[in-house]
């Protein structure tokens, strides 16, 4: 279910502003492990926070802007519809992301994947060490707050990696099908890295759930 999710992540708001009345609204989904289980890689104070605080506010931020979205529809508020647009896009777009991200995330993970993903990233970047210091390298280069992905472009069979501001989702922004994200607000590694953002991206590939990305890999292309 996680990873038919992903494959089709930025079109998961759509059946809910489409369908009047019968809307199911967004929960925060559990974590798969304890917040202190990444530890010492991310504090349990920095995952209780961010799961608990940031991403909780998003999806109640999208709850409530979506009710408003379903009201200036049955109005016929165009204008309305129009000036929401940027509310869900955020709201919406952190909750498709940290989805993600919390099941990207292993206390069993690191090391390199295994098997066609493997493959992929060797025949995409040249090796894995390539394709790691590039994610890294354009995880780091965001400017303010954001996100760095390794998607999958489906048209053309093939990895990309690629960066996106603030909470804009991977797939409705670039068309990539997300695998990996790696979130670069400050909220994410602050209370243990302070504002040295490259210690905090050293230190999140000891806890890449590889596993995970390849079953995202595997699904998506199918």
């Amino acid at each position: 279910h996680v990873v038919r999710a992903a494959c089709s992540a930025s079109r998961e708001l759509v059946p809910a502003l489409g369908t009047l009345g019968s809307r199911r609204k967004h929960t925060l989904p559990d974590l798969p492990y304890d917040y202190g289980a990444l530890e010492p890689h991310l504090s349990g104070q920095i995952m209780q926070l961010h799961h608990s605080k940031h991403h909780a506010a998003y999806v109640n931020n999208l709850n409530a802007t979506e009710e408003k979205y379903q009201e200036a529809l049955a109005k016929g508020d165009v204008t309305t519809q129009v000036a929401l647009q940027p509310a869900l896009k955020f709201n919406g777009g952190g909750h498709i992301n940290h989805s993600i991200f919390w099941t990207n995330l292993s206390p069993n993970g690191g090391g390199e994947p295994k098997g066609e993903l493997l493959e992929a990233i060797k025949r995409d970047f040249g090796s894995f060490a390539t394709f790691k210091e590039k994610l890294t390298t354009v995880s780091a280069g965001v400017q303010g707050s954001g996100w760095g992905w390794l998607g999958f472009n489906k048209e053309q069979g093939r990895l990309q990696i690629a960066a996106c501001s603030n909470q804009d989702p991977l797939q409705g922004t670039t068309g990539l099908i997300p695998l990996l994200g790696i979130d670069v607000w400050e909220h994410a590694y602050y209370l243990q890295y302070k504002n040295v953002r490259p210690d905090y991206l050293k230190a999140i590939w000891n806890i890449i759930n590889w596993q995970n990305v390849t079953e995202r890999y595997m699904a998506c292309k199918k």
